[in-house]
């Protein structure tokens, strides 16, 4: 990592931890003039997480919801990518392919939720179902455009000195490929999520989805928003390890 770099992460993080700060100030001054049946304080938030039976809960929900969250997330991204890599490069590919994606890919994925009821139920199938449909058209769109975007002329470069097709791929294409791949690994990962805590709330209601569903029955305000909460810091999680990945794996790529 350069000087520069070194000098503007300690800068960077202070900054995203002062926007943190601050929109919890401004929670704080909104929820002071409101009841907290409507929008509990931060104050009201952190009472509740202390709460061990709440805290055990969800500790347990989150990770029983973490198994379809991964499993549709890795599904996603095994027919996404070689799929989106082979349509990319391949005009034919591209014209067949490409009606049949951006139709399917206008349809709200809630609208596929009866049929994924009838061809998989109610439980951990459907979740995995409903979590694939939400996240693999987002990261295949990403990977077709990137396929898209190597330049010709390297490629021409490796076919004049007798590379392979597979060779190009695996020393041209790839690589050129890479940060779209990232791209599509955060994108699909906020998706993969959206899917996970929409599938507990439209199936059976299980997991993260049972106790939001609760604590709404129970007028719970605060232990609703805390999993919302809780559901964000996944997110971000999520985006935070793969930008991490990126920066190492992609100096060449990530500007200071």
């Amino acid at each position: 990592m350069s000087t520069d770099a070194k000098r503007a992460s300690p800068r960077a993080t202070m900054i995203s931890g002062l926007s943190l700060v601050a929109g919890v100030c401004i929670w704080q001054l909104l929820a002071n003039g409101v009841s907290d049946l409507i929008l509990p304080p931060p104050t009201g938030v952190v009472a509740r997480l202390t709460d061990p039976v709440f805290f055990f809960r969800l500790c347990r929900a989150l990770g029983q919801s973490f198994v379809p969250l991964m499993l549709g997330f890795a599904i996603s991204l095994a027919v996404a990518i070689p799929l989106g890599i082979a349509i990319g490069r391949s005009v034919t590919l591209g014209r067949m392919f490409d009606p049949v994606i951006t139709t399917i890919y206008a349809i709200p994925p809630i609208a596929f939720v009866p049929f994924l009821i009838v061809w998989f139920g109610l439980f951990f199938q459907a979740r995995v179902a409903l979590v694939v449909l939400m996240t693999v058209f987002d990261v295949l769109l990403v990977i077709i455009a990137g396929a898209r975007d190597v330049r010709r002329g390297l490629l021409d470069v490796g076919r004049s000195f007798g590379a392979s097709p597979l060779t190009r791929m695996r020393l041209i294409v790839l690589p050129a490929l890479s940060p779209f791949l990232f791209a599509g690994l955060r994108l699909g990962f906020a998706r993969a999520v959206n899917g996970m805590i929409t599938a507990e709330l439209f199936f059976a209601a299980v997991n993260l989805g049972a106790i939001m569903k609760r604590a709404t029955e129970n007028f719970d305000t605060a232990g609703v928003l805390l999993v919302v909460l809780l559901v964000c810091v996944l997110g971000l999680l999520g985006q935070l390890v793969f930008t991490l990945l990126e920066s190492r794996l992609l100096r060449w790529h990530v500007s200071a």
